[in-house]
């Protein structure tokens, strides 16, 4: 196979903040794979939190380049089994991951949820997320971008303040993320207020390893809780399953397609709501996690429509929040 390694800086719309962090700008990484005339591309956005770079991807891309170079495709799980050996972070087997079945499916041309045999007359509709600012700036991205779901992003001193005002210019779902921001004893007090204001559930409201906390909330809050920090690889989703009542998988962090297939099995097993979530991806990534949109009962694939420009065309968001599949094989990508 031929292998591509190419530097994204993604401009975003607006400033993104969440609890712990700002920026203007995404770095990514994109990855394509090549074998006689088909190209598959993948994708894995850099994350200060998990300590993930462009640069350390790279590096260890490239530690193992003659063999991704020299290896016999077959299919992406293969290829996915071989990758887990060699010692490299979740992301960047996430792009390499991603990037073998769009190979795969343009190869067979086929999309890749019809290759998983699941039917996309039916899905979620995205959320577009509110990244926290000030209440008025908060309100005027609403403004700009009406959609029937928001997911809000919290952990201020002020946050049932914020959904109270946000609740005055939109009848729209609201969904809370607190990015382990809150304790327990917050959690379970601004539930029902929360509730009131029309909020469906609450995505990780605590520190990832607070389990104590989480069985706290568990049993008296009046919202939903869904994880996310908490939830990063297959073994983390059995014992979500006893603290949580959904979990968000993100590929990035689970390493790819091929486990999040997985994940997704397994939260259904243990009676949990299943929702794929995205790190601000442009479309390369977002038209991977579209194709699992069938599967799930929750998505957050918002990221290409929070940038000021994408890279890549393939699964198309249209005002309303259907998706307009592309007609290509894999995940539909090519880039721009």
């Amino acid at each position: 196979m031929n292998l591509t390694l190419t530097k994204y800086v993604l401009p975003l719309k607006h400033t993104f903040s969440i609890s712990r962090e700002s920026h203007n700008f995404q770095d990514s990484m994109v990855v394509s794979l090549g074998l006689n005339d088909k190209v598959g591309y993948g994708e894995a956005t850099a994350n200060p939190y998990y300590k993930i770079t462009f640069e350390s991807m790279q590096q260890e891309i490239e530690s193992i380049r003659t063999e991704i170079e020299n290896y016999t495709f077959t299919t992406p799980e293969d290829f996915n089994q071989f990758l887990n050996k060699k010692h490299l972070s979740n992301f960047a087997i996430c792009a390499l991951d991603l990037a073998a079945h769009d190979l795969y499916g343009k190869i067979l041309n086929k999309p890749l949820y019809k290759i998983w045999n699941t039917d996309n007359s039916s899905y979620p509709i995205t959320n577009f997320t509110i990244g926290i600012d000030s209440i008025d700036n908060m309100v005027a991205k609403m403004k700009e971008q009406p959609w029937p779901i928001y997911k809000i992003k919290l952990g201020t001193d002020q946050d049932v303040a914020i959904v109270k005002e946000l609740r005055k210019y939109s009848d729209a779902i609201f969904r809370i993320d607190a990015n382990c921001a809150w304790t327990a004893e917050e959690t379970i007090s601004y539930a029902p207020e929360l509730k009131k204001l029309g909020v469906e559930f609450l995505e990780q409201p605590l520190k990832a390893d607070d389990w104590t906390g989480m069985e706290q909330v568990m049993h008296a809050s009046v919202l939903p809780v869904i994880a996310d920090e908490s939830c990063i690889v297959e073994s983390d989703v059995e014992q979500c399953g006893y603290h949580f009542n959904g979990i968000n998988i993100k590929l990035t962090k689970c390493g790819g397609l091929t486990p999040a297939l997985r994940m997704i099995k397994k939260g259904k097993e243990l009676g949990l709501k299943v929702m794929v979530g995205c790190m601000t991806e442009s479309s390369v990534g977002i038209s991977a996690i579209a194709q699992l949109t069938p599967q799930l009962d929750y998505v957050d694939m918002d990221g290409a429509m929070l940038l000021s420009k994408d890279i890549a065309k393939g699964i198309k968001i249209e005002p309303n929040g259907n998706l307009i599949f592309p007609n290509t094989g894999g995940s539909g990508i090519t880039l721009l």
